[in-house]
């Protein structure tokens, strides 16, 4: 799989959400390492994994994983002759315990998930190692009982303190010296005990003098007998440094003789960190266990893009088995783009061994390559045009697929000259086709849809389109192309569907009766009717009491319908003092009164604020003249308006 494909179809992206459920920094870097396989009983067996991990975390969702921190240094630190800290040594301990704890609850769940606890039976059993490190090592440091030899000079260190610390609060308190203390506290420098005295006084007390004031008042002497005490303590400080480091030593060479059990433990260790989290995001998206083929058969029940959450439009697809190559069509922002990298997705999850969002009974095919062509591809550095990039991104498609390749291609064609784009874009899908891809494309072109309908192999499919709400609903239709919807949107917002009927037949070489009605909902429908209805009865009313009927304020760009002449207009000016409003029908403006209309959408209900008017009303010529007599005076240039 190539880089592009893997960025493009947010392989990447998926990756880092698993790697999130991972404990271990290293389990963490193999899940964002992961490469699709393309060994059938490979990826089964990963699979299968993932199935039995998912039933160990019903039984039990608390896992002994080690987090590994800092073992992978101590590993890199082996044959160096250095030895290793007391802190290394207890992370190592840590990892040790936790591996008997592993293997232990493995072994507890063996009935349920027998395929990896296989995995704690291959480690060795380094208990001793355990035990003799924590003999060793306490409180972060080497324990008093780690040798003989420690034990007996920390013993004589422990009694010449206790005599240094008995003989010098002696001096502290006695007659003769405390005349010549500046304060009676004893306090420490360079790690030997010392007395504040006055600096009059120095040579009246027999010592060292280590320190002063700031001020240069007090000096911090040693006396004399104290440091020959002290002398002895630092002689015994140096022969346990020694002996600390000997036992340091001892253990790292009993480490370095585990070195490959141990390394081993901690693979052991990150393999279970990954599998595990590959069922904890499994369960996070309800995955299921696909069928795995190799002859080209994808089927997905009800799948779900794993990165959109609930918000996912459950995906229905099929191809490979009565045919290779599917056309998706439809309005943009339909869904086909999340369809087409939903099925790329999938497929690469499914080969590395990740579950997938669908039902029991969806089926992933294996491809050596899975090739794509999403979004522009603009490359700035190199001044190419979209089209331009995209075109060399699909040469190198061209040249790279085999019979073994799943080929994502959206929008193909775009960016050109659409009868050109057309062309190359039909040229192009003969040619996967030819090389024996498995081929899903996305395209806005009706000759390409009119071309799989009659091409073997090839089927077209649409993304489903409310007709009442004018809204997608993002599922896929497979044997049935889709239309832009163009058409559909053009009539609400209050084109005449004459001029619809005409661009249907322009377009697609048939014609095709468009009626007002029925792109608009029942409750629509109903409001319309009843304000017409309270129209009518309002007109019956005012005669019959003889009063003078109020004048309906319409307004300009307010989609009213006549009932004479059983059509649709579009009111131009409201009404004048006769109470005759300017309407424009069937491309031509003509006056009714107003009592002959009934108001059908409102125009704030047609058309977006400050929408221009004049591009209804007005000739494109007209509109042009507007725009230059707008910015100054030009001779010999003018608007006649004709009063009707």
């Amino acid at each position: 799989m190539n880089l592009q494909t893997i960025e493009t179809i947010q392989f990447n992206d998926l990756k880092e959400e698993v790697a999130s459920y991972a404990i271990s920094e290293l389990g963490k870097e193999k899940i964002l390492a992961l490469t699709p396989s393309v060994n059938k009983r490979q990826i089964e067996a990963w699979l299968h994994e993932v199935t039995e991990a998912k039933k160990v975390l019903q039984i039990s969702s608390s896992v002994p994983i080690h987090g590994l921190k800092g073992v992978q240094q101590v590993l890199r630190n082996m044959h160096k002759s250095v030895a290793l800290r007391p802190d290394q040594l207890m992370g190592l301990h840590d990892l040790l315990m936790c591996i008997e704890k592993l293997k232990s609850f493995m072994k507890d769940k063996e009935y349920a998930a027998p395929t990896i606890t296989t995995y704690v039976y291959s480690l060795e059993d380094l208990k001793e190692l355990a035990d003799e490190i924590v003999r060793c090592i306490r409180n972060g440091g080497v324990d008093d009982y780690a040798s003989r030899d420690l034990l007996k000079t920390r013993k004589q260190m422990v009694i010449l303190e206790e005599r240094m610390k008995g003989r010098i609060e002696q001096i502290v308190k006695s007659s003769k010296c405390s005349k010549y203390l500046q304060e009676s506290i004893v306090s420490i420098r360079n790690g030997r005990y010392v007395i504040a005295v006055k600096k009059e006084y120095r040579k009246n007390i027999k010592g060292t003098v280590l320190d002063s004031s700031a001020s240069g008042a007090t000096v911090y002497l040693e006396p004399e007998e104290i440091g020959s005490i002290q002398d002895e303590i630092d002689l015994f400080k140096i022969q346990e440094e020694i002996e600390e480091q000997r036992i340091l030593m001892g253990l790292t060479g009993l480490v370095e003789q585990h070195e490959h059990e141990i390394q081993l433990a901690v693979d052991t260790m990150v393999q279970y960190d990954l599998i595990f989290a590959k069922a904890k995001f499994s369960n996070a998206i309800n995955g299921i266990t696909p069928q795995m083929n190799e002859h080209h058969t994808i089927r997905l029940k009800n799948a779900r893009h794993p990165l959109l959450g609930k918000s996912a439009v459950p995906l229905n697809f099929i191809i490979g088995e009565e045919f290779d190559a599917l056309v998706i069509t439809g309005p943009n922002t339909g869904g086909k783009t999340v369809t087409v990298k939903t099925v790329g997705l999938l497929t690469m999850m499914a080969q590395s061994g990740l579950h997938i969002p669908a039902e029991e009974g969806s089926e992933i095919a294996i491809f050596q390559k899975i090739l794509v062509d999403i979004g522009d591809g603009q490359s700035i550095e190199q001044s190419l045009s979209t089209f331009s990039s995209r075109v060399k991104n699909i040469i190198e498609i061209l040249r790279e697929t085999t019979t073994q390749t799943l080929v994502l291609l959206d929008e193909l064609g775009s960016g050109t000259d659409p009868a050109e784009g057309m062309g190359l874009a039909t040229s192009i899908l003969e040619e996967l086709y030819k090389k024996g891809a498995t081929l899903l494309a996305t395209t806005h072109y009706s000759e390409i849809k009119a071309y799989a309908d009659t091409r073997a192999g090839f089927e077209n499919g649409s993304m489903e389109f409310d007709d009442d709400t004018l809204q997608p609903t993002y599922r896929l239709l497979i044997g049935k192309g889709g239309e832009s919807q163009a058409f559909a949107i053009a009539l609400r917002l209050g084109m005449h569907p004459k001029l619809i009927e005409r661009a249907h037949e322009i377009t697609y070489k048939e014609p095709k009766s468009y009626e007002a009605s029925s792109f608009f909902s029942r409750n629509e429908l109903e409001q319309q009717l009843a304000m017409n209805e309270k129209y009518i009865q309002k007109q019956k009313h005012g005669k019959k009491e003889g009063k003078a009927l109020e004048v309906i304020s319409f307004k300009r760009g307010d989609n009213v319908k006549i009932p004479a002449m059983d059509e649709l207009g579009i009111v131009n000016k409201p009404a004048n003092e006769r109470g005759e409003v300017e309407v424009l029908v069937k491309g031509e403006k003509m006056m009714f009164n107003h009592k002959r209309l009934a108001l059908y959408i409102k125009a704030e209900d047609l058309y977006p604020e400050g929408y221009d008017m004049d591009i209804i009303f007005e000739s494109k010529e007209h509109r042009k003249i507007r725009k230059k007599m707008s910015k100054g005076h030009v001779e010999g240039l003018f608007i006649e308006k004709m009063d009707e």
